[in-house]
Formats: structure tokens, sequence, C-alpha cells
């Protein structure tokens, strides 16, 4: 039996090797444990899976196991955007749910996700409390579907009018329908295919898809992850057509990308502060920011301009929702294109965020690449980033982490550090504003350089910097 341990959000691993149908049940039997510990028995608990291969089968041993142990399943009748499965939980008054989900993983990968009865990703301390009660196998307690169903245990459902419904209520549909723009959307073989044209059917507004059918290997993307080179053939496609903009979802649609009117990719970083922009210039919202220790410095930028607090966590939502929560924040969000809405549930979603950043150009009448530029005009500067990922295998990490430890350069390509902060990593603080950070993932062998700099030459050289500092070069 693996051991099981949850990462920045949940448990991965490859399919039939450590990921398998006895190991998802244990995991299962383990949030049982951790739901009654809790005073949860036979409350209501959502399952919910994404389009990877048997992703399906071990939702529904998921549901097997929770119906065995007394709760109410609600198991979502087919694959089902993260984000509508959250918001699902607190739809039916649920105390938590499960996702099967390895979200941007490579194609070989499956995952188990938690989430508490806010939707939220669950606390460091919750999931530590979990794996501790991930039992043997022969512990665990089941029931057979059907035996399940016939008993009102589980119930197949689907949860997307209500979904529609909440954020119907958020943002105007109709504004965007009627604004006669054209979309492309890239779902990336994933869970957000079909929505945008539900969404925005019968209007002026026409939208096209790609890559809109199951496909578990993810043809022509090395992952679902919404950042170049996975979405250059989608980039090439919004070129070829003409349209207005490119939206991007990752495989079970909780983050999102954009690409804009001429093929180019706006980083995630540039969208996150785009985002909080039409919050705060928009929508004139005005409650805090959370932001990840990875994520752009424009925040900081935007929170004094507006005078708005921004507060910093580790990366992974199991940070971000619940430090939502505490603040009462209109927006957080991560590096990897993940952003979740006050007004809706501390959780990523990569449907609604779209959704918002359609409002942002039909309310300004400006192009992707124009409220680009805006930003930058508005801030005073431009600000570029890049991120490099290396194979790093985890025996490896003690030898890093003590060479890490012991690097307190004063400088970086040129650029006076001004400060060094080990919160989910080694972030060096530039004297322009931006940064450099390497950090170990949370959820594969790799580790990650990423750099954010006013100086558009300057990003190269950190990133050869932070190469360096890891005794990768």
């Amino acid at each position: 039996m693996e051991d099981i341990r949850f990462g920045t959000d949940g448990w991965r691993g490859r399919i039939a090797e450590g990921y398998t149908f006895d190991n998802v049940r244990r995991a299962a039997q383990g949030f049982a444990n951790y739901l009654t510990d809790q005073g949860h028995q036979g409350s209501a608990v959502v399952v919910g899976y994404d389009q990877r291969f048997a992703a399906e089968h071990f939702g529904a041993a998921a549901a097997e196991v929770m119906a065995g142990n007394g709760f109410h399943v609600w198991l979502t009748d087919s694959a089902t955007p993260t984000p509508v499965i959250s918001y699902s939980i607190v739809e039916q008054g649920g105390s938590a749910g499960i996702n099967i989900t390895a979200s941007h993983n490579p194609p070989w990968d499956c995952g188990f996700k938690v989430r508490d009865e806010n939707g939220a990703a669950v606390a460091p301390d919750g999931l530590r409390a979990i794996e501790a009660l991930i039992p043997d196998l022969q512990e665990v307690r089941g029931i057979d579907l059907e035996a399940a169903k016939g008993q009102g245990l589980v119930k197949i459902w689907d949860p997307a009018e209500a979904y529609i419904e909440h954020i119907s209520a958020l943002v105007d549909l109709a504004r965007i329908k009627e604004a006669g723009l054209s979309l492309l959307v890239e779902p990336m073989w994933g869970n957000g295919m079909g929505w945008f044209p539900r969404l925005l059917q019968g209007g002026k507004t026409k939208v096209s898809e790609i890559h809109n059918e199951r496909h578990p290997l993810f043809p022509g993307m090395e992952r679902p992850e919404p950042i170049p080179p996975n979405i250059d053939g989608a980039l090439q496609r919004t070129v070829e057509l003409g349209v207005d903009v490119c939206l991007i979802m990752d495989g079970d649609a909780d983050r999102m990308g954009i690409g804009d009117e001429k093929g180019q990719f706006i980083n995630q970083l540039q969208v996150y502060g785009l985002l909080a922009y039409y919050l705060l210039e928009i929508r004139g919202k005005r409650e805090p920011i959370v932001k990840t220790v990875s994520t752009t410095s424009m925040l900081e930028r935007l929170g004094e301009r507006y005078g708005v607090p921004v507060h910093r966590t580790g990366v992974g939502f199991k940070y971000v929702g619940p430090k939502m929560m505490e603040t009462g924040a209109m927006i957080g969000g991560e590096e990897s294109g993940g952003y979740a809405f006050g007004e809706s549930i501390p959780e990523r979603d990569g449907i609604l965020g779209n959704l918002y950043f359609l409002d942002l150009m039909v309310q300004t009448g400006k192009s992707p690449s124009a409220l680009l530029e805006h930003l930058f005009d508005e801030l005073g500067t431009s600000y570029y980033y890049d991120r490099i990922d290396t194979c790093f295998p985890s025996d490896k990490r003690p030898e890093a982490r003590e060479r890490l430890d012991g690097a307190t350069p004063e400088t970086l390509a040129g650029l006076t550090v001004t400060d060094i902060v080990t919160v989910d990593g080694y972030k060096y603080e530039l004297e322009d504003g931006g940064w450099l950070l390497i950090r170990f993932s949370g959820t594969e062998p790799i580790i990650r350089v990423y750099c954010e700099t006013t100086d558009e030459e300057k990003v190269e050289p950190l990133l050869d910097e932070g190469l360096r500092l890891a005794g990768l070069t």
C-alpha cells in the first residue's frame, strides 16, 4: 500500500502504479474518518471527477466508500468542472467534497482533492489529520454503488443548472452575449468543454471551441496546463480565425489563461493584475487581495493605489482559500492561473474568471492587448515574468535545501536583493519591485525557478541566477 500524502492540492499519483482503486478507497476512508471525527457523520458529500482515464470509475469507488460510512453522496452524472463541484457542496448544504482530478498534471496521473463545507481546499492541518486517518485496505468500509443508490445513500445528478444560476447573478451574461465578440475557447480536452457555447448562446457574440472531446492523452500538448507550449495550437488558431480573444481553461477548468487578439499569451501574473484591476476599477470593490508568494507584485501596487490590503500566503489553495475566508478577500490567486472570487466561493474558477475578463473587455471597449497596455500605464511600469521547471528527484531535495539555506546573494543579475523570504521556497526580492523564487513542487518531482521584473532584459539572466543558486548549472 502506498503512503498517501496530500501535496499542494491533494494527492496525485501515476495511474495503475501508486494511484489504484485500492488506494483511492483508502484515501476516501481516511476522509470519511476525518469527517466523522469532525462531527459530520451522515451529512451530504459531493463527489465529482474529470475527463482522465477511468476517472468516473475512481469517482464511483470513492462514492461507494463514503456511502459505506453512512454519508449521503451526491455523485455528478458526468465529468464536471472543479468550481462547479465546489459550488455544489455549498448549494447542497454538504459538509465536504471529493474531486477525482489531477488538474494540469501529465496524462498518466490522476488525483484526489478534498474540499470543506465552503467548497474550499482543506487547510494544511486538516490535510495532515486526513493523512493520519488513512487505513490499510482491510479497514475500508464500502457498499456497492447500485445498492447505495437503492438505499438512497447515493444520488446521481447534474449540478450545472444551479451553478449557472449562481454565476448569472455575478456577471451580466446578456451584456456579453450582445457585445458581438468573437471568441475561441480552448478547454484543453477537459471539463470546460461546452460551457461557453452553453452560457453565451443566443446572442451576437460567437463562440468557437477546439479540443472539445474527451481524450485522456491530451494530444498536441504535454499536459492540460494553460501555458505555452501547451496552448501554442490555440494561439495559432486565434490568429487564423481572427477572433477577439482566446479563453483557456486547464483540464479541470479551475485555472484559466488568455490569448490576445494577436495570438500572444497574456501570462498568468498579468491576468491576475487585470482581474484585480477589473474588480477595483470597474466593479468598485475594496475588499482585501490574497496572493501566493509566487505571483505578481502588481497586486501590491494596485493595493497601494486603491487603499486595499494585500495578504501573502504559501503556494496552493490550501493556504489561499482559508486566508480569503479569514480576511473577507475579494480575490485570491496564484501563479498557476488559478483565481477565486470573494462573491462566489473560495475556490479557483476558470469559468467565472474568463467571464469576468470578457466583462472587462465589454465595459472598457478595449482589446486584451490594449487592456494590458492600459494596466501598465496605470501602474507606471511594465512587468515581465517567466518560469523554468526542471525534473528533480525528491531524494535530492535535502541537499538542495542545504545549499539554498546558505545562499545570501547581495545582487542578482545586477539588481540589489532587498530581502530574502523563505515562506514556501526561497524568494529574493529585488530593488525594482521584482523577485526571483526557487521552490519545490508540492505535486510533482520538479523544482521551479520563477521571476518577475520591470526590465524585460533581466528575465533570462535572473532565471539563470536561480538555476545557479539551486545547483542546476
